[in-house]
């Protein structure tokens, strides 16, 4: 089945190679991004291409998930435009690196509006459409860094990230009775094939940093990524996050995991994550709203 699905975060990273995946399986996707008449026109001209040389149906969206405005315009396009919305994917996200005490607390308002309050702007101008439908998937791009091993100098990101996985449990519960499914991706760290390390945000207190830079963690940083690579196999791919998106996507529904793991450097997340799914589900159940882990097949 041909679905219509629209993506954030789309102009690099996760959010570019997991659009072209499900283009190339055959679906509409449009890749959201914000600036694309600026910094990501290239993105844009891009996506074009691989549309036309692969002749798949790709297509770019003006989406600035920092904007309630932009995000509701978005979406009222892309249903305008096709009738329906079949899957939305929250991608969107920005990594910040440095020693904690050096963020601003403005620093990790702003991160956690990109990586936690963005879904909800999406979720608002998304899910009435859905619901409408009696149907659809909302897969959540998590991290590993939520559950498992959690190394210094990225607090803010994981703190973010955390959030995000914590809003996505609880909103598919308060969705499946409208016969909507959810699926959480996990990825791993990717320390290549993506810019995730290499775009990420620094201290905007550069002389709280520099007392660490000066100190007993001098070189921290630098250890920290050289530890990082030292656990992600060589042939870790991180095309590897777009081929699960498409397989759940291809998935029949009620079939689909509720979690999948993309984990190369297996730090953990897997096996935490199972049990905390488990005992999230066992309360459920012991205050009988049972019915509300499974999704309901309404049309």
């Amino acid at each position: 089945m041909k679905n219509i699905i629209v993506i954030t975060g789309a102009s690099s990273g996760f959010g570019v190679l997991t659009a072209r995946a499900l283009a190339k399986a055959g679906h509409v996707v449009y890749a959201s991004m914000r600036d694309t008449t600026g910094r990501n026109a290239s993105q844009v001209e891009a996506a074009k291409q691989f549309s036309q040389e692969n002749h798949v149906d790709l297509r770019t969206m003006e989406l600035d998930v920092l904007s309630e405005e932009s995000t509701n315009i978005a979406i009222q396009k892309i249903v305008e435009e096709n009738g329906r919305l079949d899957v939305v994917i929250h991608n969107a996200g920005h990594m910040v690196f440095g020693p904690l005490e050096a963020f601003t607390p403005q620093q990790l308002a702003e991160l956690y509006d990109i990586n936690v309050l963005s879904t909800q702007r999406v979720n608002r101008a998304a899910l009435p459409q859905l619901r409408k439908q009696k149907q659809g998937l909302v897969i959540w791009v998590s991290s590993s860094s939520a559950a498992g091993g959690t190394p210094p100098y990225l607090a803010p990101y994981f703190a973010a990230k955390a959030g995000m996985d914590a809003l996505a449990v609880v909103s598919a519960r308060e969705l499946t009775r409208w016969g909507i499914e959810t699926s959480i991706v996990v990825p791993g760290a990717f320390t290549g094939g993506t810019n995730h390390f290499a775009h990420s945000g620094r201290p905007a207190d550069t002389e709280r940093a520099a007392e660490y830079d000066d100190g007993p963690y001098k070189n921290f940083g630098e250890n920290v990524m050289k530890g990082f690579a030292s656990i992600v196999p060589p042939d870790a791919d991180a095309e590897a996050v777009g081929d699960a998106i498409v397989r759940l996507v291809d998935t029949p529904f009620g079939k689909r995991p509720f979690r999948v793991h993309i984990d190369p450097t297996q730090d953990g997340a897997e096996v935490v994550n199972m049990v905390c799914d488990r005992v999230r589900a066992e309360l459920l159940r012991r205050i009988g709203l049972e019915d509300v882990l499974t999704p309901r097949k309404l049309v």
